[in-house]
């Protein structure tokens, strides 16, 4: 699993530069508070503000992640102010924070700003009870968070602003709905029950450290849409925790706190957050519970009962959301995989469309924007249909099921990425063997999406003279486009009560 994961593809070493960048942000904001003679709980709250902004700003312009990051303050320096008031009046203070995290999690409605802004409010409440801050602290907790905000901001727009050399990724367009049905209202209910519950149950263990069950509640939440989605990631928050929680036994704990072997293992820990993320939610959860066991030791609280204590809270909020996705509102895993196949496959015809008329002799047409579109439409499938891919999965004709489906759209998104190149080619232009099976692949994205659709049949194949190579390739790749296509209707179109019809 360790090899898997330093070994794992990292395409124009993204993760790599992002996780070193990290690095070099945080450990500058926080140089600059120890600089500037801020307290340990004020450069620890500098240090976790830069990490944030860096992490959960992922607008798709340079332009846009700049404007929110600088929104920062406006979400949660007020949220901030809230927590250290309410610190001495539970009730309040309990109500206020279930609040604050229903409140962010609706906020993703506005895409990844609102994402970003949202979670950055959430945890500014999150962090005043992991530093216990009061009224009077917040002038150097003020300063030392707008000082890492400029400190990181100066690395990711200044120093080591690699996103400008590349174009902005796709993303794919959120999910419709209203009302109810909208993922972001529907996950704040959620987030609300569940975290209500887990601060009861997180209280009943401790009074002082419940909040780490709310915590567990909101990130697990993130970036799922059914029910079994969000069981599956509760899962490897709890398997990340755990052995966090027992590398903290032979790391953080024997530290006793001492500050440089301290800094450099936090260092380590940001780099692995950062490195990790993109691939495997336990090992995320692995670096960020060993850094948090690293900060108590800087505050001088850290012992073995807390580490032991801090995986029942996280067992706590892993269990409130369990029960929250299983009777509020739930989504099955068979409704959310459905819709996100059922986009991916009209990006397939959007795209051939393109690719049509640019064959045809259409310059403005563009197949490549709907390629990529498609790659981030396929990567929320696998997510969605992770839980039935699980090794705990016990239904295994469903998990063989949805490998093929999942394999055959890799291999749609494969011959689009070609057809695109091979579009821009005019000399493979103006042939009507592409035109007829540009049309036998829509029609066949037809047939999947709309049941009963007629199905063009294939036509004679009439050479064109002279023949281009780049024709013979684009042809092959609509066939084999089609080809993929057709395989995806046996899956497709089974019984509800076969494989992958129900979570």
């Amino acid at each position: 699993m360790l090899k898997r994961m330093f070994v794992a593809p990292d395409p124009e070493r993204l993760r790599l530069r992002s996780a070193l960048r990290a690095v070099l942000g945080i450990g500058l904001a926080v140089s600059l508070s120890l600089l500037t003679g801020h307290e340990l709980p004020a450069v620890i709250a500098g240090g976790l503000t830069a990490l944030l902004a860096l992490f959960t700003v992922t607008d798709t312009t340079v332009r846009r992640q700049a404007a929110t990051t600088a929104l920062f303050p406006v979400a949660g320096f007020p949220v901030l102010a809230l927590a250290t008031v309410l610190h001495d009046q539970a009730f309040l203070r309990d109500a206020a924070f279930l609040a604050v995290a229903g409140a962010g999690v609706y906020a993703r409605r506005w895409g990844p700003r609102g994402h970003a802004l949202g979670t950055f409010a959430f945890m500014t409440f999150f962090v005043a009870q992991f530093l216990r801050a009061l009224p009077g602290q917040l002038p150097g907790l003020y300063a030392a968070m707008a000082l890492a905000l400029l400190a990181s901001s100066a690395v990711r727009f200044g120093l080591w602003c690699y996103e400008r050399r590349m174009a902005p990724p796709v993303p794919p367009p959120p999910p419709g709905g209203r009302g109810l049905a909208r993922t972001s209202t529907r996950q704040a209910v959620q987030v609300a029950v569940a975290g209500g519950l887990a601060l009861g149950l997180g209280q009943a263990l401790s009074q002082e450290r419940w909040y780490w069950a709310v915590g567990t509640v909101w990130w697990i939440f993130v970036n799922t849409a059914s029910r079994g989605e969000t069981l599956v990631r509760g899962w490897r928050r709890v398997v990340g925790t755990v052995t966090g929680v027992a590398a903290g036994l032979f790391t953080a704990v024997p530290l006793h706190g001492e500050p440089a072997p301290t800094a450099v293992l936090v260092a380590v820990c940001v780099f692995g957050v950062f490195y990790t993320a993109p691939l495997s939610y336990s090992w995320m959860m692995f670096f960020v519970t060993v850094m948090a066991g690293l900060l108590y030791g800087l505050l001088g609280v850290l012992d073995e009962a807390l580490l032991a204590l801090r995986v029942a809270e996280t067992l706590v909020g892993a269990v409130a959301v369990v029960a929250a996705v299983a009777v509020v509102l739930p989504v099955t895993t068979h409704a959310a995989t459905d819709a996100w196949i059922q986009r991916s496959l009209l990006c397939v015809r959007q795209c051939t469309t393109e690719a049509s008329r640019r064959l045809a002799g259409d310059g403005g047409a563009g197949p490549a924007p709907h390629a990529a579109a498609l790659e981030g439409l396929l990567a929320r499938v696998r997510v969605s249909v992770a839980p039935l891919l699980h090794p705990l999965n016990p239904f295994t004709a469903r998990r063989e099921r949805a490998r093929r489906i999942v394999a055959l759209l890799d291999e749609c998104a494969e011959r689009l990425r070609d057809l695109s190149e091979l579009a821009a080619d005019p000399e493979a232009s103006h042939d009507s063997r592409l035109t007829d099976a540009c049309r036998r692949v829509e029609s066949a994205v037809a047939a999947l999406v709309t049941p009963g659709a007629a199905v063009v049949a294939a036509g004679p194949a009439v050479a064109e003279t002279p023949q281009h190579p780049g024709t013979e390739r684009a042809l092959a790749c609509l066939q084999g486009l089609e080809a993929a296509l057709v395989s995806l209707a046996a899956p497709l179109r089974s019984s509800p009560r076969a494989p992958l019809a129900s979570s």
